[in-house]
């Protein structure tokens, strides 16, 4: 069985505590490695050989960080089929999808790198005479990376690229459940030249001991966590004890919103990949659909056929599926146990509603109408491959249903009507908005939400500035 290490300032090590967490395949339940349960004595090791390695690497001139960056990119290019056969191992996702996040990944090392010579600051007028003021845009100084395990390669390089081209140093934290691809791929930082010494380190262990101790670091200058709200929530408690800065991307409650002049065929089936892709594990999934009470019928039909010709399968032996297993054993019960509850809060399961009679951690494609608002299912993130349908009448009521959410990051709307989709993506109080398409984001576009799904973003340019500050120099001169 593999046993993975630490990575502290340019060299592995064993974790402080001699503790090891069990890393299971969720198709199979089999445990497939062991890792360090990491300490706070490993994170002050690892931050602090972060805060000395950052002070060599923002000297690095950007393009030269940029070159680097892009190297990491093909390091994954040139292992693609290791960290696809690891991430279906770990994860859980099928074939195809893990294929698609390792090219993602690969993609966004290559775009990030391309901002080397991209990043720029301002010359202003003043006030004064013989004066300019400069602002200069530097690097925020230590990262510490937190990744979830529903996209723990594509997060991954969300972080890391986006760290690196920055000028700053990271320390990165997997998930406990999904460390094997993030350890894969401290094999290639450990194999780049030009990196130096404390720019990239990995611990891993619990959220609890290491997000917490990450978070309250004074020597730590941005969390960055994709995560849960509590998560979030305890990380931001923490950080306030330094005054560190925060990038969350939390829960989702997206709604995808049909009207009556919607492509059914279209709807239903970008629905299904908003719902179904990732087993329904990811923060932009569609997780509510509200359909105009006069094409509920036929669109009801049309996803319940869907979903019932959904193919669900062991990845690891299987290919052109629909979706794998769920995380965990704890991720399914709590699925199971939203769906029972939607049914005695009156609510009816048209297809689906139980777990797959089979090894792993699988559930059933599962489709809920009859709906209301005031409901759980409606309220509370599922993270699962079921879908709750509400009816409306005006469009009026479905915006304001759909903004009747403590979550605020993706949203969707299906309409042929330009007018109807203007209405809807005016009304919606979402990060993102996606109109007669699936919910994914692009590396040049802006992933970010409100209200409780988080502060800050990621992606393109708007998501690179959390990572700098702006330093203002006032210049004066001499009049000759």
């Amino acid at each position: 069985m593999v046993e993975h290490k630490l990575y502290i300032n340019g060299s592995y090590t064993e974790s402080s505590s001699n503790e090891w967490i069990d890393i299971v395949n969720p198709a199979t339940e089999e445990v497939i490695s062991r890792t360090p349960k990491g300490t706070e004595e490993d994170v002050n090791k690892a931050v602090e050989a972060a805060f000395e390695g950052q002070k060599e690497w923002e000297k690095v001139p950007s393009n030269e960080r940029g070159k680097i960056v892009r190297k990491l990119g093909d390091g994954i290019k040139e292992n693609r089929e290791t960290f696809i056969k690891l991430l279906i191992e770990e994860q859980g996702k099928p074939q195809d999808q893990a294929a698609d996040e390792v090219d993602t990944a690969i993609e966004y090392f290559y775009y990030m790198s391309e901002w080397g010579r991209r990043i720029t600051g301002e010359v202003l007028p003043s006030d004064r005479p013989n004066e300019n003021i400069m602002m200069y845009k530097k690097p925020i100084g230590v990262v510490a990376g937190i990744v979830p395990w529903n996209f723990p390669v594509f997060i991954l390089a969300r972080k890391v690229a986006t760290a690196l081209i920055a000028g700053c140093s990271i320390v990165l934290k997997p998930s406990q459940q999904t460390p094997n691809t993030a350890a894969e791929f401290t094999k290639l930082v450990e194999k780049t030249d030009g990196l130096p010494k404390g720019v990239y380190n990995f611990i891993t262990g619990t959220g609890s001991t290491l997000g917490n101790a990450l978070a309250s670091h004074p020597k730590v200058s941005i969390i960055t966590m994709t995560g849960s709200v509590g998560a979030g929530t305890k990380v931001m408690q923490a950080a306030a004890e330094n005054i560190t800065k925060v990038n969350l991307e939390l829960g989702g409650k997206a709604p995808a919103i049909v009207t009556e002049n919607a492509d059914l065929d279209l709807a239903v089936k970008h629905i299904m990949a908003s719902r179904l892709t990732n087993s329904g594990q990811a923060c932009t999934n569609a997780e509510r659909v509200y359909v105009q009470e006069n094409v509920a019928e036929a669109f009801t039909s049309k996803l319940k056929e869907a979903m019932q010709n959904a193919k669900a399968g062991n990845p690891n032996e299987e290919n052109n599926l629909d979706l794998g297993p769920l995380v965990s054993q704890d991720r399914l019960d709590e699925v199971h146990s939203m769906v029972q509850q939607a049914e005695k809060e009156g609510a009816s399961i048209l297809t689906g509603g139980k777990p797959i009679e089979r090894k792993g951690y699988f559930y059933e494609p599962t489709l809920i109408t009859n709906a209301k608002q005031n409901m759980t299912i409606i309220k509370e993130e599922i993270f699962g491959p079921v879908l709750p349908v509400v009816t409306y009448s005006t469009l009026d009521e479905a915006i304001e249903m759909s903004n009747d959410t403590e979550y605020g990051l993706s949203s969707s709307v299906y309409s042929e009507n330009y007018h109807e989709i203007m209405r809807v993506v005016n009304g919606l109080k979402f990060g993102e908005t996606f109109v007669n398409r699936e919910n994914f984001e692009a590396l040049q576009g802006y992933h970010a939400g409100v209200r409780k799904s988080g502060l800050g973003g990621a992606d393109g340019r708007h998501g690179l500035e959390d990572f700098l500050v702006t330093h203002a120099v006032y210049m004066q001169y001499k009049q000759e």
